[in-house]
């Protein structure tokens, strides 16, 4: 057995791994056509618009002609999400925070440009080279901290999952609201319907929420993307206090 019988055989696809040869004509197919073809009509049609018989059709070829380079759908997905994310940029930096931030706000891009990358299942840990790819930048950011290893791959996590929910949060709220209202808006009428029905005789903490100015804040007139960067601001240096804590002075 050789070093490569190990490896299945997504794995060996998601990373382009030659196959044995075989002999006859070329394939004209191959793994990197197909998920170029099903990351196209994810970008236009959404993630629900994904199909290997649809891939197939735009690609001119039966569904059943994928099989033989791409084992389900779910293999697809993974290679397609994969591809999507594309290489990370270099933050070499000896500010482990300053780099974590940029390392977030590189992520969040690449999800708002491709936000059905939000909505692919995660099937497993972090396997395609471009996800090792960020992975190792992260990975290089701390490794200038006393983290031990179980607590960088804990910060790495965490803030990724962080990104990935933020962004497809913002997107379903967005999907959620009536057409034409802003995002202050819509927080404004939430805020004002919450303090006419919580209790605070049941809910005292919560109607102390509501009654404050919290969801008066943003002027009507604000940028949905202006709230929404604030937000996830927020967010992320919660998080990275927590693990400026656990690296200590």
């Amino acid at each position: 057995m050789t070093s490569d019988d190990v490896i299945p055989a997504p794995l060996r696809r998601l990373w382009r791994l030659p196959e044995s040869s075989r002999l006859g004509r070329p394939a004209a197919l191959d793994v990197d056509r197909i998920v170029a073809a099903a990351v196209e009509i994810a970008d236009r049609d959404g993630l629900g618009g994904v199909t290997l018989p649809k891939v197939a059709e735009s690609l001119g070829f039966t569904g059943m002609s994928l099989y033989r380079h791409v084992g389900s759908k779910d293999e697809l997905l993974t290679l397609m999400a994969d591809h999507a994310l594309g290489a990370p940029p270099d933050l070499d930096t000896d500010d482990w925070r300053d780099g974590l931030r940029e390392w977030a706000y590189a992520q969040r891009a690449v999800l708002q440009r491709r936000p059905w990358l939000t909505r692919v299942p995660t099937s497993g840990p972090p396997s395609g080279p471009h996800q090792i790819a960020w992975m190792e930048v992260a990975l290089k950011i701390m490794s200038r901290t006393r983290l031990d290893w179980a607590n960088k791959v804990g910060a790495l996590m965490l803030i990724s999952g962080y990104v990935v929910q933020s962004v497809r949060q913002y997107r379903e709220l967005a999907e959620g609201r009536a057409e034409g209202q802003g995002q202050a808006d819509a927080e404004r009428d939430y805020g004002r319907a919450m303090a006419r029905l919580v209790d605070p005789a049941r809910f005292p903490e919560t109607a102390r929420l509501f009654s404050s100015m919290l969801f008066e804040a943003p002027p009507p007139d604000t940028p949905n993307t202006e709230i929404a960067d604030a937000d996830f601001s927020l967010g992320l240096e919660l998080i990275l206090d927590g693990v400026a804590v656990r690296i200590g002075p």
